[in-house]
């Protein structure tokens, strides 16, 4: 099954595109992931709980990135395991453009399943899958571009504001804490 979407996001593209690299981004946003370890060089490997219909399984999967054209594009492939349930893999390419208010995250997403998940019928199978990369990217986002700004004046000046918003800001805290 295929399905595409977009998801326009308030950050630049050179931060969006280092968010779907980071191992940390990835984990928080990846629906059901109990587990992500894993490199963006090397592929990740994931534990991943989803309750499909009457079906609930863990997956063992592996997710490798290729095809990546810094900072536009690149291609996760993946494919999970969840035994007797059965198993899926699939594909998304992901393409990141500039537009003026941050970057417009496109995806193409090729999806296939065998086992038991298979005989709970494709409709079913499909509005999950839809619904899955929906959560996925829709986190992402909002991990991306952070929470909203406060709208008092002062609290922007004050001393304990953060030093940005969003996934690299919290990294950027983090790192000067450390020093």
């Amino acid at each position: 099954m295929k399905f595409a979407a977009t998801h326009d996001i308030a950050a630049p593209r050179a931060t969006v595109w280092e968010a779907l690299l980071s191992e940390a981004v990835l984990e928080e946003c990846l629906p059901g992931c109990r587990e992500l370890s894993g490199t963006a060089e090397e592929g990740f490997e994931a534990t991943v709980v989803q309750k499909i219909g009457p079906v609930k399984a863990t997956f063992k999967s592996h997710v490798s990135l290729s095809e990546m054209e810094a900072p536009s594009a690149l291609t996760l492939s993946g494919e999970g395991k969840g035994g007797a349930a059965g198993f899926a893999k699939g594909s998304a390419r992901v393409t990141l453009e500039e537009i003026a208010e941050g970057t417009r995250l496109a995806y193409d997403v090729d999806v296939e399943i065998g086992g038991k998940l298979a005989q709970l019928g494709s409709r079913m199978i499909h509005g999950v899958a839809h619904k899955l990369s929906d959560q996925f990217f829709t986190r992402f986002k909002e991990v991306v571009e952070g929470p909203e700004e406060a709208e008092d004046p002062a609290a922007e000046e004050s001393a304990e504001a953060p030093k940005g918003k969003g996934w690299l800001g919290r990294m950027m805290t983090r790192k000067a804490e450390a020093e």
